[in-house]
């Protein structure tokens, strides 16, 4: 079973509270929504998991090994990461780009090169193989990146608001394609604004939601949970209705007339 837990961490930055003893648990066939206002610290979270912040305080484990103990190679093969945004400044093609995801394996050319075009097959992006990366939009390169993290094959995925730069169809793609790796095992943290979106993916009571605000953790429920729209209310201030749509529960923020009370 592969797993990672954070442990009552905390991060500071400059004597700046980022995360204040937030504890998580990750295993292989979860999925956990991160959620919360713009500087709750989710990002700040998913990069002290992957060991690119400094700990204040807490322990983050891998397979119950300290962080810190591992090599890059051994991380690799435990947790992908999709950031938000990656600046790419090198005029490397789409192919070098996701191939170079393969580092963590002992293997020859021709496999990496296989491995990688199978990864562009399964985004819906082959033909940009031999395009630069530099000229492509901002929605090619999430793909590129998404290739890149089915190319790494790794058992858990860490996933920083993975439909960023997509058009409505390409972000129900991507969800799609999300649930298609979870049906495997592959474990998914990601932080997403857009909860709806989490219904193209698969079964909603098996799926957790963790919210943030102000670096603390808040609650942790199911994306089923009846009482969800008001915690989610509670978070981001602002109230939420639930309606439902062929079937399906979708959780709307109401938008409530200048002089008009909620109550």
């Amino acid at each position: 079973m592969s797993e990672l837990e954070l442990s009552r961490v905390s991060v500071e930055v400059r004597g700046r509270p980022l995360l204040r003893e937030v504890s998580l648990r990750l295993e292989r066939g979860d999925l956990v929504a991160l959620v919360g206002p713009n500087g709750a610290g989710k990002t700040s979270l998913l990069r002290a998991a992957l060991g690119l912040l400094p700990l204040a305080a807490g322990s983050v484990r891998l397979d119950g090994a300290e962080l810190a103990t591992l090599s890059a190679r051994e991380r690799a093969a435990r947790v992908s990461w999709l950031p938000q945004q990656a600046e790419t400044r090198e005029p490397l093609s789409v192919l070098e780009v996701v191939r170079a995801a393969r580092y963590r394996f002992r293997e020859s050319r021709k496999e990496s090169l296989f491995a990688a075009e199978s990864a562009l097959s399964r985004v819906g992006i082959s033909a940009l193989v031999h395009a630069r990366i530099t000229e492509l939009s901002g929605g090619e390169r999430q793909r590129v990146r998404v290739a890149a993290l089915l190319a790494q094959e790794a058992r858990l995925a860490l996933l920083d608001e993975p439909a960023n730069h997509l058009d409505p169809a390409q972000q129900l793609d991507a969800y799609r394609l999300f649930r298609e790796l979870w049906a495997t095992g592959l474990g998914i943290l990601l932080v997403t604004h857009d909860v709806n979106l989490l219904s193209a993916v698969g079964d909603v009571s098996r799926m957790r939601v963790v919210g943030l605000a102000r670096g603390e953790k808040k609650f942790e429920s199911t994306l089923d949970a009846g009482d969800l729209p008001a915690k989610l209310g509670e978070l981001f201030g602002v109230e939420f209705a639930s309606v439902d749509h062929a079937g399906r529960r979708l959780l709307v923020p109401q938008i409530i007339p200048t002089g008009v009370s909620a109550a």
